[in-house]
């Protein structure tokens, strides 16, 4: 017999936010101490319980703007997780999403609500994570490189107008390997996405040429 509507236990569900920076040439994550049981004193995925009377994006944006408090934020749902046993409080389903911000872009983290401490950590300086966020957080960083394959999606992690050097860099740093310059060049160039600007780097020998994205949206080609 297939049990009746009232019958049913209905989960809760949070959202998390895997935000991902370029700080001191390192892809980095913003990470909080949870200040509450469970797992307290771990670091985790900002992120929180949906209110009733508000969508997915209404709570990940307010989690956001509460523990990262960041501007210009490129934000994108990546994935959905509801194991059974993943929150020992109950049955938690969690809707995940990932954000990019540029340096220029960040304000100073601050702990909110049930965190006791918020920090950046680069990737390759990971502490252990609670619930299932090392999870999230890897398929967060596949998404991203692979994006980066056939989209713009850097422009989130860039100033406005940049040298071609600096976009190559923002590359590498999330690949995670050198690239080739007279290829990359080549190969982006001939995309027809950017554009060059009449602005030079400071640089005081042979400054070079700034260039943008000629669409302030994430395109695909």
């Amino acid at each position: 017999m297939s049990p009746t509507e009232e019958s049913y236990t209905y989960p809760a569900v949070t959202v998390d936010a895997i935000v991902f920076t370029i700080r001191q040439e390192q892809l980095q994550v913003a990470l909080i101490k949870r200040g509450i049981e469970p797992f307290k004193g771990s670091w985790a995925i900002p992120g929180g319980f949906v209110r009733l009377d508000e969508s997915l994006e209404d709570a990940v944006k307010r989690e956001l703007n509460e523990e990262v408090g960041a501007d210009g934020v490129y934000l994108e749902q990546l994935y959905t997780f509801g194991e059974p046993e993943r929150d020992p409080r109950g049955r938690v389903i969690t809707v995940a999403y990932f954000a990019l911000v540029a340096a220029e872009n960040l304000r100073e983290l601050t702990a909110a609500t049930d965190a006791a401490e918020a920090q950046w950590f680069s990737l390759h300086d990971l502490p252990p994570l609670a619930f299932d966020h090392r999870q999230i957080l890897d398929l967060a960083l596949g998404r991203l490189r692979a994006k980066l394959e056939y989209s713009t999606i850097a422009y989130a992690l860039l100033p406005r107008a940049f040298p071609l050097t600096q976009l190559q860099k923002v590359y590498e740093i999330i690949l995670d390997r050198p690239l080739d310059k007279r290829n990359f060049r080549k190969k982006i160039l001939s995309l027809g996405l950017l554009e060059p600007t009449d602005e030079r780097s400071g640089g005081a020998h042979r400054p070079a040429t700034l260039y943008l994205f000629k669409n302030s949206q994430v395109t695909f080609f």
